[in-house]
């Protein structure tokens, strides 16, 4: 695996400074969340892209670009719009801007979610599912255009919360789509322990995020402060043999992001080491 840290634990950080300590603490690969301070991808140009993929290059870092920034798109809202409101125009411009990005980075993935649903939604969830599988397969596309992977994400109140909701999206695009677990996340919503999914999904498993989470609680919490079977998750992945990115992502972390960022690689060396 490509143990990697989600520059979005480095909220205080410049990302070239967030870049330097990641790779410092062991890690190789990064997850890199575009958002106003990290690579605005609205703002960007060439030049800042190129440095960013100079910068990543000089550290030996694999690198996932990851599109869950909370305000990006709207000051005021958070994760709007999505790929399911009813004017998904920014969201869809931002995929377009996130995938040649990632592109240009040569990111091992792109990695997105569905959206929760549409402030004041009365409709139903079917009408909401067939929007997301049109957007879902062009973000496909655009991933696959610019040479690289995309990476759907199930989120804990969105409409594709649990893994049954990405098979039902799967039954409409006709195909499954490239897939990002978030290990928290399947402890948080799923009836079974998070280590009995990489196998089922093994061939569409593209990105990894790792937390802790509690269940029924959706809150990121370090390693060891949650409930979520480690030992059994990381045996799992090596029992698939996957070698894709791996990344911690404790966003409400920044505050204490370099000593955290240590304690997790240390912890990520103790699980996986005690891999056969």
């Amino acid at each position: 695996m490509k143990l990697g840290y989600n520059t979005n634990g480095f909220g205080f950080h410049r990302l070239e400074d967030a870049i330097a300590i990641i790779a410092e603490c062991g890690y190789s690969c990064v997850a890199l969340t575009l958002d106003v301070h990290h690579l605005n991808p609205f703002t960007a140009g060439a030049a800042e892209v190129n440095e960013v993929a100079r910068l990543l290059h000089r550290h030996k870092l694999h690198c996932v670009v990851e599109t869950g920034a909370r305000f990006l798109l709207d000051a005021r809202r958070k994760h709007r719009p999505t790929l399911i409101d009813a004017e998904p125009d920014t969201r869809v411009h931002f995929m377009y801007r996130a995938a040649e990005i990632a592109g240009d980075l040569g990111a091992l993935a792109l990695s997105y979610w569905a959206g929760a649903r549409p402030e004041g939604w009365q409709g139903s969830d079917e009408e909401l599912f067939k929007r997301l599988a049109f957007q879902a397969d062009k973000v496909e596309q655009m991933a696959r255009q610019h040479g690289t992977v995309a990476a759907l994400e199930p989120e804990p109140g969105m409409l594709v919360e649990k893994m049954a909701d990405y098979d039902r999206l799967a039954g409409l695009m006709g195909y499954r789509p490239g897939l990002t677990l978030d290990i928290g996340h399947l402890e948080c919503v799923e009836d079974r322990p998070p280590a009995e999914y990489p196998c089922k999904y093994r061939d569409v498993l593209y990105n990894i995020q790792l937390d802790d989470m509690l269940r029924g609680v959706h809150r990121h919490l370090f390693f060891g402060e949650g409930s979520v079977d480690f030992s059994a998750v990381f045996a799992a992945l090596a029992e698939i043999g996957y070698d894709g990115p791996a990344c911690v992502e404790l966003s409400d972390a920044s505050r204490n992001a370099v000593e955290t960022a240590r304690r997790a690689k240390q912890f990520l060396d103790r699980s996986v080491n005690r891999q056969p």
